[in-house]
């Protein structure tokens, strides 16, 4: 069975545009074409198109996607650099997942900051506060947010 773009990208959640542009950038090599010229995606496509998608939402660049899709319709001659390739994107969604569990912290402490000052009817409130007044798992991040850094001892 056949899919066209349009039902291609429903099934995927993506635009059609988005599919189209993939194809533009050299991403889509496997896919199969009518007589016409219009594309016909099938059933083994859509692990290639779920790899590029979770590759892209990863942050890795078109030309780096690419790369991988090269190596792997080269074959087993790549596995090596593939199993780089996606260690080193790991590696970076890993330490971006860290800097927002940071900001996610941080953004928490504002938002207990401003449940009490609505409380309170103004900011003030913070004012005079003792840090034990803080809840334990925000008192951190009140000292991310006003800028103090703590170098851990070791």
């Amino acid at each position: 069975m056949y899919y066209t773009v349009g039902k291609t990208a429903r099934r995927l959640g993506v635009a059609a545009s988005t599919l189209r542009y993939y194809d533009k950038e050299g991403l889509l090599p496997f896919v199969e074409r009518s007589s016409g010229g219009i594309r016909m995606f099938k059933e083994s496509d859509f692990e290639w198109l779920s790899i590029i998608e979770c590759l892209k939402k990863a942050g890795m660049p078109i030309k780096e996607i690419r790369k991988f899709i090269d190596w792997c319709l080269e074959g087993d001659s790549t596995i090596e650099q593939r199993l780089q390739l996606i260690q080193e994107q790991k590696r970076r969604v890993e330490e971006q997942i860290v800097q927002m569990q940071e900001t996610l912290g941080v953004l928490e402490y504002k938002e207990w900051y401003y449940e009490k000052a609505k409380e309170a009817g103004t900011c003030r409130v913070h004012e005079n506060l003792k840090k034990e007044e803080i809840p334990e798992k925000l008192r951190n991040e009140r000292d991310k947010a006003k800028g103090v850094q703590y170098i851990e001892e070791q």
